[in-house]
């Protein structure tokens, strides 16, 4: 299910409590006969995962999702052959990596900004 309501192989997300939505409220999505995605509903942003009175939060929709680690893998069993060397593969050449960062700084965002809030 991560794959189609989040476009990539895993979903990274953190259960929460007590939420408090600070921009409006997300809207919701009926993903199967027990659970639901929550998503922002002006640039489709996946937020969170519901199900039987649970709330997990996409980690990389937080302000700083560096606060919250991951601490088990949920259904390895259908985890891809190419995560398993993952950490093992080489990184683009610093000069790649500059090149990279020059370009992502020219560009103008319309999502969220963190810095705002």
């Amino acid at each position: 299910m991560c794959q189609k309501a989040f476009g990539g192989y895993f979903a990274p997300l953190v259960e929460a409590f007590d939420v408090e939505w600070t921009r409006g409220e997300r809207t919701v999505f009926h993903s199967s006969d027990s659970n639901w995605r929550g998503f922002c509903h002006a640039c489709g942003t996946p937020l969170t995962y519901e199900f039987e009175g649970h709330l997990e939060i996409a980690i990389g929709t937080l302000d700083e999702p560096d606060i919250v680690q991951p601490e088990v893998q949920v259904n390895p069993r259908y985890r891809r052959d190419c995560f398993e060397r993952l950490s093992a593969l080489p990184e683009k050449p610093a000069e790649q990596q500059d090149a990279d960062n020059a370009w992502n700084a020219t560009v103008r965002s319309n999502q969220h900004p963190d810095h705002d809030t």
